[in-house]
């Protein structure tokens, strides 16, 4: 699997493009960015690999994941992938949320709804679906063979924040504890912000990982 990481956004989101050398099939996940010179620089990555985009994923439908969606899909016409109880931040509730964040979001509606244990195919690369609520209630994340790609469900050293709308500490400790810990160590961590980690380090040396607060289970 190849992969290129765009960092874009006021918030420095991390947008994923990923694709399978053999069929120049693609995903992108996460276009967060809403400048025509980030999106371009998304663009030119897919038609210098000359890839077909065979779908949109988000990890999760804060403002800052989804705002370049619209450019994407106008560009590729792939379809965009959520889960269902993130799906309504594609809407108008998506647009209210933004303009608190100062992010202009104009996203289509989601084309299909993801659920845990789902297959993203593409090409020869599949990524399995682990719903990770918590962040937000259909935060999602996405294991291959060597990666995982967190959202803000997990950073390195750190955990999404929990006091957005729809936030639960509880959730998120559980998708810690039940989804991702018990992953491979050695996957790459690729999360929707910051530097990428793997699992092993994260178990070792991220506080959230190391005692898990049995009150909040």
């Amino acid at each position: 699997m190849q992969m290129r990481t765009f960092i874009v956004g006021s918030v420095l989101t991390n947008c994923y493009v990923l694709w399978c050398e053999k069929t120049r099939e693609a995903i992108v996940i996460d276009p967060g960015f809403n400048r025509q010179d980030e999106a371009e620089k998304v663009l030119d990555t897919i038609r210098e690999n000359a890839l077909s985009v065979k779908f949109i994923v988000n990890t999760h439908g804060h403002p800052d994941h989804i705002c370049g969606n619209g450019i994407i899909k106008k560009a590729t016409d792939a379809p965009i992938l959520i889960h269902e109880l993130d799906a309504e931040m594609l809407t108008q509730e998506g647009r209210r949320r933004g303009m608190t964040f100062g992010i202009r979001v104009v996203s289509p509606v989601a084309d299909s709804f993801l659920k845990d244990g789902d297959v993203i195919e593409f090409g020869k690369i599949a990524l399995r679906v682990l719903h990770t609520p918590g962040h937000s209630p259909g935060s999602i994340s996405l294991v291959g063979k060597r990666h995982v790609f967190t959202g803000d469900t997990l950073f390195a050293g750190s955990i999404g924040r929990v006091d957005l709308s729809g936030g639960s500490s509880r959730d998120i400790m559980q998708s810690l504890k039940e989804k991702l810990a018990v992953l491979l160590g050695d996957l790459t961590v690729c999360p929707g912000h910051g530097p990428k980690s793997t699992i092993e380090k994260e178990k070792r040396y991220n506080p959230f990982l190391q005692n898990f607060d049995a009150s909040l289970l």
